[in-house]
């Protein structure tokens, strides 16, 4: 009989200040606290430039897109940054400033939240 142990998967650890807080919709109702941050993150993608913008990030090759490969989204550059500030504040984008270029990436933790934020549990038998 070999003399090997098994080990507990461990979960990875997610930056609090991207992922989403939030249990599923039909788990139980939400905190304040929850409600505002789901409201925040939701709010965030309301607007059709932001949701653009988030989508450009969350399906550039790699993962992360830097802002000059993500501004064809027929507002100004400036607005573009301001929209990406606010998803940014939102929690649903992280960045990194790289010489002249600001990249920025959706963490996977925030659409897996998001994703089971939305998730309906299977009815009871």
């Amino acid at each position: 009989m070999p003399n090997t142990k098994v080990l507990p998967l461990l979960e990875p650890e997610v930056p609090e200040a991207v992922a989403p807080c939030c249990p599923p919709l039909t788990e139980r109702p939400f905190t304040a606290e929850e409600a505002d941050t789901a409201a925040r993150m939701f709010k965030a993608l309301g607007d059709p430039v932001r949701l653009r913008l988030f989508s450009a990030v969350a399906s550039h090759e790699g993962g992360e897109a830097c802002v000059c490969d993500i501004s064809d989204v027929g507002v100004s550059q400036p607005t573009v940054s301001h929209h990406l500030k606010k998803l940014k504040e939102a929690g649903l984008l992280t960045s990194e400033r790289r010489g002249t270029w600001v990249y920025y990436r959706v963490e996977p933790s925030v659409l897996a939240a998001m994703s089971k934020l939305l998730t309906v549990a299977p009815a009871a038998a």
